[in-house]
């Protein structure tokens, strides 16, 4: 049975694919991002997460996904620097990935049969889904593209 360190993805804008278990020990914030959503300005929430709670063992990973409205169109260098420039993102961001589907990153495949969503379904419904895992690797919780990420602090405080 895989665990959340058996994954590895390659970052945005290249280089040597980095394994998830470089972030063995830490809480992680995993959200698949877009940079034309409604959601979009949420980057400024998971921004103020990271600054508040990364000393603390927090790690927010953005996975940008262009499969709902087709929302994240760029190439990684426009997605890096929309995020840097728009919201001041420093968190990991990783390269444009699918999170359902046949084409679906084994890791979101892991995340959504480890926490489905409403009625059991393990499809993301929409960008900007989050799956919170604790220091041990396991997912402790799932939650809907409206909860903005100031609303998840307590439950990642909890995990601290």
């Amino acid at each position: 049975m895989p665990s959340i360190y058996s994954f590895s993805a390659e970052p945005l804008g290249g280089g040597a694919p980095v394994s998830l278990e470089s972030y063995a020990g830490k809480v992680l914030l995993i959200v698949n991002t877009a940079s034309e959503c409604g959601f979009t300005p949420q980057y400024a929430g998971l921004q103020k997460l990271y600054d508040e709670y990364a000393a603390r063992g927090l790690a927010v990973l953005g996975f940008p996904c262009n499969q709902f409205g087709k929302q994240e169109p760029g190439e990684a260098a426009q997605i890096g620097s929309f995020c840097e420039k728009n919201y001041g993102v420093t968190f990991p961001m990783f390269d444009k990935i699918d999170v359902n589907g046949a084409g679906a990153h084994p890791l979101y495949r892991w995340l959504t049969s480890e926490a489905p969503g409403l009625l059991g379904l393990e499809s993301v419904k929409w960008n900007f889904t989050k799956f919170l895992v604790d220091r041990n690797g396991n997912v402790v919780k799932r939650y809907a593209p409206v909860t903005k990420p100031e609303a998840i602090a307590p439950d990642i405080q909890k995990l601290l």
